[in-house]
């Protein structure tokens, strides 16, 4: 049995009747009975999909998938064993093993989706948005919405002698860094991260904190927070219950940008390679069946999710984004073929540039607390990141039939090419990230601290 992590340190439910597919003999796995965790959102899809169309039993394996509570439990609960991997933000694999809020040296060989968030407010900050925002012919908003225009609300709050709250999921999800960005990008202070604040609101002219994605409509209902930064369904949510408006997605302000990923520890990969390589192929095969046929499948993924077992949301809300469109309001229903993209422009392989653009901004906003080398993040992002593992699953699916060599990006070095697509125009290379960081006039960059005043040095 070959090893295909050599040189890694050893370190509700649903049941599955398994079956083996007629077309190819599974690997012979050290593990077949698993328990994989995810939150429910509509990028949770992959582990649905290779459940229900039985992809996973193609691999010998018997699945069980459950709902957890929040980020932290999950990630929790694949540190502890309890899972054993799971749907994850791009930066828990990273945060964990850079040991930012919990230490554990976890894994990804698979990329789950690129973009899927978006950015909502209430009713009563898109009234004070509103006129600074241009209009195009239609009459309809012109996107993308600079944050720029939250200015008014802001200083209403203010005058009024209160903070501004804006929600996002966690504190190392891309909802929390993308929310950021937009931000900075319109010249507001978001907050730093300190060792007198885990919060991140250091010198913040908006205050972010961390709520649950099922609850952000209901918290703005309440008027707890002005605004959200949240993934599917939970922006739709907000336009269905008549209680908010997205005003900007993440496709938006970083095309093509990292989502989630599926994260197992690096131990139970040590342990287990051909049980991590059947359920990367498993998965492989859920996202090129998500995007198959310009998404011909997406109604069905719909209504798959749609049950409680996985997001638990209304079809309707959930098919606003899932089936290329995105709704900003009521009538304002718009295009969006690429608000969810799972498996094209080779979405599923787990680039280190992917993982360095993460690590900048843990580094932007101080929750990487000192100035790192360029290397640093090279051989971070290549510790968590293993294309090797995805490549060798890709192969033996080509083997069997089941995939084309012309779909994946074999002879990488793991690099994308420089890309300007971001709100802000800003040129981002993953192989000079502390370059990249010099180009921000909000964020930390060279050697510069964060204390409780602020920004240091």
């Amino acid at each position: 049995m070959r090893n295909i992590l050599t040189g890694i340190p050893t370190g509700t439910a649903l049941t599955l009747i398994a079956c083996f597919a007629a077309q190819a003999d599974p690997l012979p796995v050290e593990k077949d009975e698993l328990t994989l965790g995810f939150i429910k959102l509509t990028d949770m899809a992959p582990l649905a999909i290779a459940y229900e169309k039985h992809f996973f039993e193609d691999e010998g394996l018997y699945v069980r998938l459950e709902a957890q509570a929040n980020w932290k439990v999950l990630l929790n609960r694949v540190i502890s064993g309890e899972l054993d991997g799971a749907h994850m933000l791009a930066g828990q694999p990273l945060a964990a093993t850079v040991g930012y809020g919990t230490k554990a040296h976890i894994v990804t060989p698979f990329s789950m989706d690129l973009n899927g968030n978006a950015i909502t407010v209430s009713n009563a900050v898109w009234d004070a948005m509103a006129p600074l925002v241009p209009r195009g012919p239609d009459g309809k908003p012109e996107h993308p919405i600079s944050a720029a225009a939250l200015r008014p609300a802001i200083d209403a709050a203010h005058e009024r002698g209160s903070p501004f709250n804006m929600g996002m999921v966690f504190p190392v999800s891309t909802h929390n860094y993308e929310l950021r960005y937009w931000l900075a990008a319109g010249g507001l202070n978001p907050g730093f991260y300190g060792k007198s604040d885990a919060k991140g609101q250091i010198a913040a002219d908006v205050l972010l904190s961390v709520t649950p994605p099922p609850q952000m409509p209901a918290t703005l209902e309440a008027g707890t927070i002005a605004g959200y930064s949240v993934g599917e369904p939970w922006n739709q949510a907000a336009v269905f219950k008549k209680i908010g408006l997205p005003v900007v997605t993440d496709e938006q302000i970083f095309e093509k940008n990292p989502e989630k990923v599926f994260g197992l520890t690096a131990e139970f990969v040590e342990r287990n390679p051909n049980t991590t390589l059947a359920l990367t192929k498993a998965l492989i095969r859920a996202v090129e069946w998500l995007d198959a046929d310009n998404g011909a499948n997406r109604a069905e993924a719909v209504e798959i999710l749609s049950h409680s077992s996985y997001v638990g949301a209304d079809a309707e809300v959930i098919a606003n984004s899932m089936t290329g469109t995105f709704a900003f309001g009521a009538d304002d229903v718009r295009p969006a073929p690429d608000f969810n993209i799972f498996f094209r422009d080779f979405a599923s392989y787990p680039y280190y540039s992917d993982a360095v653009w993460t690590l900048t901004q843990m580094r932007r906003w101080g929750q990487i607390a000192e100035e790192k080398p360029d290397a640093w993040y090279d051989e971070t992002a290549k510790s968590v990141y293993k294309p090797a593992i995805y490549e060798e699953a890709a192969r033996l699916l080509i083997e069997e039939g089941r995939a084309k060599a012309e779909d994946f990006p074999f002879g990488s070095d793991g690099y994308k090419a420089p890309t300007s697509a971001f709100i802000d125009g800003v040129e981002y290379d993953g192989r000079a990230p502390n370059d990249y960081l010099t180009k921000f006039p909000i964020g930390l960059k060279g050697g510069q601290t964060v204390t409780s005043a602020g920004v240091q040095g």
